[in-house]
């Protein structure tokens, strides 16, 4: 069997997984990757796009497909970003009698899109958040949206995810702005404006359900991440399983994330997406059919190889001769993911680029690191997202993973371009950290901004106060 995967990160945690199964594995690249790692970590690489810029590349199936035939290549794994949430990709590598790592292209198009996977979570008995039945076509219907449930609502792209083209308005005179800034970076990201219009929950936990499926109707969770931390929509620390959430919240958490995935016959890998609020509420608002980013720290908690279970289901094998089965999945200890990015903090974030002149990464028990670029030498370019590698710190309880994180990230040496990391700084002999006070918002929100600072590769190490980190409390 042969398998190839779309660019970054995920490639050659994909390409890793391929190998240990013994699957030959194949790469593709833009002319302006050339020098990049997941290149050189595949057993063959090829050129797509040629003359075209490198995000378009990417994005251009016919080349993608081409090559996938033209060197027997048996599967292709989207990764995540790019094409990996495209019902369009998924059905042409079906045409093309190659095996999409992923969904069915059907139920990829119904989670896509998410006006329609709004209403199979209703009739799976899932709660939801008040929003439009289906995406706006124009800023007259919004305003009578808002004047329906007040403000404040929330502008969401209908046809993806990742905190593109999603923006909160709070007022009346930031509804027009907000709806063409939402509808042009919708557009630009996935190549459609529609929006549609939800209420917009203050102050939640973003709470997210993995699972699996196979081909047999079979379906399991592998417990919930918390991903409240977050930038911009963005998320920026990621923690399984999620801290203090109470026992029968969760329950139902799992519960309705395996009922909607068994009402669309889901297969393979997804992460349903929920809000709770501060009455302890929980609202659907998305699954995303494809692997996560923070799919790390599931893995380390459940010792599960989601990938190796990709590959395997999608080969049709069933989850219960996989050994996977509801009964048999334990939560071991805790497990964090920071994501260190290239953007310089004193610039508001801006995504930094340049040659990496040095690279010191921190590491030691307990420490996994997923990277593509991370190395002296590398070039960061400006095409594509700002992450430079993921830093995954697990441990027998929070505080003990969150230490060995603060430790990791101190060690740490970027030159060449700036680097924002988070340094998580909770002390375990602190009472106050065991008791939960000070560790998270309401509800046990955990946060750990109250105990962070922002380090400046090039310059001297300098502290940030909260209210200027901009951490958004939702999607």
């Amino acid at each position: 069997m042969s398998s190839f995967c779309l660019p970054g990160e995920i490639a050659i945690r994909v390409f890793r997984a391929c190998t240990e199964l013994g699957i030959r594995t194949v790469a593709v690249y833009s002319e302006q990757d050339t020098g990049q790692m997941h290149r050189q970590k595949a057993d063959e690489a090829y050129l797509i796009g040629k003359g075209l810029p490198p995000v378009a590349a990417y994005l251009h199936i016919p080349d993608i497909i081409k090559v996938a035939k033209d060197n027997n290549v048996d599967a292709i794994h989207p990764g995540y970003g790019f094409l990996s949430e495209r019902a369009d990709f998924a059905q042409a590598c079906a045409d093309a009698g190659v095996m999409f790592v992923g969904p069915t292209p059907e139920t990829v198009r119904k989670m896509g899109d998410k006006v329609e996977a709004r209403a199979l979570a209703i009739s799976a008995g899932v709660p939801v958040v008040p929003g439009t039945d289906s995406p706006i076509s124009s800023l007259q219907e919004a305003h009578a949206f808002a004047q329906t449930y007040g403000f404040p609502i929330i502008f969401k792209a209908a046809y993806g995810g990742g905190g593109r083209g999603m923006r909160v308005v709070k007022e009346y005179e930031e509804l027009e702005e907000n709806y063409q800034r939402a509808y042009s970076e919708a557009l630009t990201a996935f190549g459609n404006g529609a929006l549609f219009v939800e209420k917009f929950i203050e102050k939640p936990r973003h709470i997210e359900v993995q699972i699996l499926g196979d081909k047999y109707g079979n379906v399991i969770h592998l417990y919930e991440r918390d991903c409240s931390i977050q930038r911009r929509h963005q998320k920026v620390v990621e923690i399984a399983p999620a801290f203090q959430l109470d026992p029968h919240l969760r329950d139902r958490l799992h519960t309705d994330a395996v009922n909607l995935a068994k009402q669309v016959g889901y297969e393979n890998a997804g992460t349903v997406e929920f809000l709770v609020d501060k009455h302890g509420k929980h609202y659907f608002i998305e699954v995303n059919s494809r692997l996560q980013v923070e799919h790390t720290v599931t893995e380390e908690i459940t010792d599960v190889d989601l990938v190796h279970a990709q590959l395997h289901v999608c080969e049709g094998r069933s989850l219960p001769e996989l050994s996977l089965k509801q009964n048999k999945i334990r939560v071991n200890g805790c497990a964090i993911q920071c994501r260190v990015t290239t953007e310089d903090p004193a610039r508001g974030f801006q995504p930094d680029t340049g040659r990496i002149e040095v690279f010191r990464s921190g590491e030691g028990m307990g420490i996994r690191l997923d990277s593509a670029s991370a190395f002296q030498g590398a070039v960061i370019s400006p095409h594509y997202d700002s992450l430079l590698v993921k830093v995954i710190a697990s441990g027998k309880d929070l505080p003990t993973a969150a230490s060995k994180m603060s430790r990791a990230l101190a060690e740490f040496r970027v030159r060449g371009v700036k680097v924002g990391q988070l340094c998580l700084m909770p002390l375990p002999q602190d009472k106050s950290v065991q008791k939960g006070s000070g560790f998270y918002f309401w509800g046990g929100c955990v946060t750990i901004i109250s105990r962070c600072k922002w380090l400046l590769a090039d310059s001297k190490s300098q502290c940030l106060q909260p209210e200027n980190m901009e951490v958004m409390k939702s999607v």
